[in-house]
């Protein structure tokens, strides 16, 4: 009788141990799949620092040359001769991630992944980039020219895992894959940044402009 009872009382401690333990289990499990953190929000705390976050398995992908866009204004010539002027530009280039949300702007974002890709690959990684410098420019009559820029790109694709101190919609643990696209340095995988001067002919609308200012060689903010 006495070893029944026993045997009762260790199967109820059995029972109420494994409770416990799925208790605990479930508490330090990460997020299911079907559930959502929006991958925004997982940022936003990584990059204020109330999530403790770290950017896992990074993989760069290939550099390459991104687009050219204008980075000077512009120079219209209204007269009948070549106008030559010196054009300054700059540009500055940052870093998105695959929802085209700025990752540049203060906080801890550019030192979580700059340690996961010096570790995984034994260099820095550039979050933002700014050049600016000047060119002689000859425009010829009846058109106008600027300056276009195009950088060296390069993507990194990881997963950011972040940490709660205190449950997060049920989870201390949340992941979210990602893809940040940022400047590289020029010469890159032997991809190298590139300045043009571009031109085209004045518009109608334009001409049309040139003609009621009187002017001559005018330049127009971009």
């Amino acid at each position: 009788m006495r070893n029944n009872r026993v045997m009762r009382q260790s199967g109820r401690a059995l029972a109420l141990g494994a409770v416990a333990l799925g208790i605990i289990g479930a508490m330090a499990q990460p997020a299911a799949a079907e559930e959502s953190l929006p991958r925004e929000e997982i940022i936003a705390d990584c990059d204020s620092g109330l999530g403790k976050c770290t950017f896992n398995d990074p993989v760069l992908d290939a550099a390459y040359l991104g687009d050219f866009k204008q980075v000077s204004d512009s120079l219209h010539n209204c007269t009948t001769s070549p106008a030559t002027q010196s054009m300054t530009w700059t540009d500055t280039v940052g870093s998105t991630d695959e929802a085209g949300v700025s990752v540049s702007v203060g906080g801890s974002i550019k030192g979580i992944i700059d340690l996961s890709v010096t570790a995984s690959y034994k260099h820095t990684w550039t979050d933002t980039h700014a050049e600016s410098s000047a060119l002689n420019m000859t425009v010829q009559p009846g058109e106008v020219g600027w300056v276009s820029r195009a950088q060296v790109m390069q993507k990194v694709s990881g997963t950011w895992q972040t940490h709660y101190d205190n449950q997060k919609l049920g989870h201390y643990f949340w992941f979210a894959p990602d893809t940040i696209t940022g400047p590289a340095a020029n010469g890159t995988e032997g991809k190298n940044n590139a300045v043009v001067m571009k031109t085209r002919k004045l518009t109608p609308e334009e001409l049309q402009s040139c003609t009621a200012q009187s002017a001559g060689a005018v330049v127009v903010p971009n």
